[in-house]
């Protein structure tokens, strides 16, 4: 029974581990293709003496801060993907931070981020 253990194998840290690391790689992926369309942003390139259009420029700001927005989000969820994976090192990825409990792999499978158990997330 899970439950009843304190801590998961190493053969199951390393199945994680293998999850964590494909995830890790997708949002690295995705990361920098967001960093890349910040980059080629024409409004980098104003000045060219073309008329604005007040609402193009709107959208065209909205559109930019959305794409910053989500890159933020990114690099968040990048760092707690490697966060996951010092937990794998030291063999404490799986505990639930707030009852010391192991946390089910169906919902790590689910949240390789995750700290808590359902339970104690939902203040039980």
């Amino acid at each position: 029974m899970e439950e009843n253990k304190k801590r998961y194998s190493d053969e199951e840290l390393e199945e994680f581990r293998t999850l964590i690391l494909a995830k890790l790689e997708k949002a690295q992926k995705e990361y920098e293709e967001l960093c890349g369309d910040l980059a080629d942003d024409p409004e980098a390139s104003e000045g060219s003496g073309q008329k604005h259009n007040v609402f193009e420029d709107s959208t065209s700001f909205a559109s930019k801060a959305e794409t910053e927005r989500l890159a933020e989000r990114q690099r968040q969820f990048i760092q707690k993907l490697q966060a996951a994976l010092v937990r794998v090192d030291n063999k404490t990825y799986g505990i639930c931070r707030a009852t010391g409990e192991l946390i089910p792999k169906d919902r790590l499978r689910a949240v390789p981020v995750t700290t808590l158990s359902i339970e104690a997330k939902n203040g039980k």
